[in-house]
């Protein structure tokens, strides 16, 4: 394990200071330290001191920002393989500690990991929480990084069953053409085309009395585009399109961890968008679960098709907060590039809440308008609504407007519109799968119901 609290091994002593203090910092060292920091040159901010007899006596890490929660991120890969006792002031220890288990984190599903440096912190509590936390995003990162092959709507389904068999709770899914004796026409609709069934995955966890939060997550488990099928460019990296399922796997993973006294329910419409025969077509009209007819704009436009009915019948059970989570547009790529997620939101208290929140922790998160002027692009000739405006302006909100029609106008609703992808390494996010907003969500929540 890359964190403890307490360890066997000798410990080598790591010193993590913020750039402002290193110099009042320094005055309490010795002689030998003092002349070593000197003279020497830090390598990223990183002092190895060695003894007089050569060996490593202790390390000095020194940071303009030691608060930003991934500004250790590359410290564990950066320090030769050994056991370090963090010395570091306490307000900072939380943020060092989850910066350093991320920065941990390798994909090793196919290929044998690397061992790395263990750091040890005199605090129980705090290891446990920053693991926690940790191994929630860590979740999300192996699930969108698994390849589609080892990653359709089954594999989707046996994570939740995994949550359950570990923290309670029950799942239960609808597969296939059950998919229609149940009315949920949209979700089969995009993923009958694939030889892995599409299915509803139903996870509910929690104590009756408590407030119920319900989170919905798409899960396509790759996106040809279907008939309207994507470029090579575009294709390349659509194992990722299940990420907001991801997302709220990981969050619910979090809720749990930290038996938050909520009733949790989660719905995941898990499919893959193949290409086929029987693939729904552009000009299609499908009958959603609501009752509302949607014209097929472009089936490259599926996740808000398969999200509009988990939506919809989250409403049976008007719960307190709605949330889902999506890799829905390149439009708010555009808006907000790739680190940034935006969300949208109909409680002005809530959306201004999470962006505050969010920047404490450094996982921000930024409000976009549900401008309603924007929703007579959906408008169709032949049904109540169009999957898909014909325009290519305001995707990402011509999207969340399309969502906010299945949704019941009283409840307290946030969609966000994720990257779930890293495009370039910074410090503890390595290229490849990675979470957004769910340490955000975690704390609001954590706030308003513990």
């Amino acid at each position: 394990m890359s964190l403890v609290n307490t360890t066997e091994n000798t410990t080598v002593p790591l010193f993590i200071v913020c750039q402002q203090d290193f110099e009042s910092w320094l005055l309490s060292e010795t002689k030998q330290v003092q002349t070593w920091l000197k003279q020497t040159k830090a390598n990223n901010g990183v002092s190895l001191i060695p003894d007089t007899s050569g060996k490593l006596q202790k390390v000095v890490v020194v940071l303009e920002n030691p608060s930003h929660y991934f500004s250790c991120g590359d410290l564990a890969k950066l320090l030769p393989i050994n056991h370090y006792q963090l010395h570091a002031d306490e307000e900072l220890q939380e943020a060092i500690a989850f910066g350093w288990v991320m920065g941990c984190y390798q994909f090793d599903l196919y290929k044998t990991s690397s061992p790395v440096a263990t750091l040890v912190i005199d605090n129980k509590s705090l290891v446990e929480k920053a693991l926690r936390f940790a191994n929630a995003s860590s979740l999300v990162r192996d699930l969108v990084n698994t390849p589609a092959a080892d990653m359709m709507p089954e594999n989707l389904g046996q994570t939740a069953l995994s949550l359950v068999e570990q923290y309670g709770g029950t799942v239960e899914q609808v597969i296939g053409d059950e998919l229609l004796a149940q009315n949920y026409p949209t979700i089969h609709a995009v993923g009958r085309a694939s030889v892995h069934q599409p299915r509803l995955i139903d996870l509910t966890w929690g104590k009756a009395g408590d407030p119920l939060i319900t989170l919905v997550g798409k899960g396509v488990c790759f996106d040809s585009g279907g008939l309207d099928i994507k470029p090579k460019a575009g294709m390349r990296n659509m194992k990722k399109d299940m990420g907001g399922a991801a997302h709220v796997l990981g969050l619910t993973q979090l809720i749990m961890s930290h038996n938050l006294p909520v009733q949790l329910r989660v719905l995941i419409p898990a499919v893959e968008n193949a290409v086929s025969s029987n693939a729904l077509r552009p000009g299609d009209v499908v009958t959603t679960r609501k009752g509302l007819t949607v014209e097929i704009d472009n089936t490259d436009a599926e996740g808000r098709l398969v999200l509009c009915d988990a939506l919809d019948e989250a409403n049976n059970d008007n719960p307190d907060l709605l949330i889902d989570f999506a890799t829905l547009t390149g439009a708010m790529r555009v808006a907000l590039g790739t680190e940034l997620p935006g969300f949208f939101a109909n409680n002005d208290a809530i959306a201004n809440e999470l962006m505050s929140l969010g920047s404490k922790i450094n996982d921000p998160v930024w409000r976009m308008p549900l401008y309603r002027d924007y929703r007579s692009l959906l408008n169709s000739e032949v049904a109540d609504i169009t999957n898909c405006a014909t325009i290519p302006f305001a995707g990402a909100i011509t999207a969340a407007l399309y969502l906010q029609e299945f949704v019941n106008p009283k409840t307290d609703w946030l969609h966000f519109d994720v990257m779930a992808w890293n495009i370039r390494k910074l410090p503890g996010r390595p290229l490849g799968g990675e979470a957004f907003g769910i340490r955000t969500v975690f704390d609001y929540l954590q706030s308003r119901y513990q």
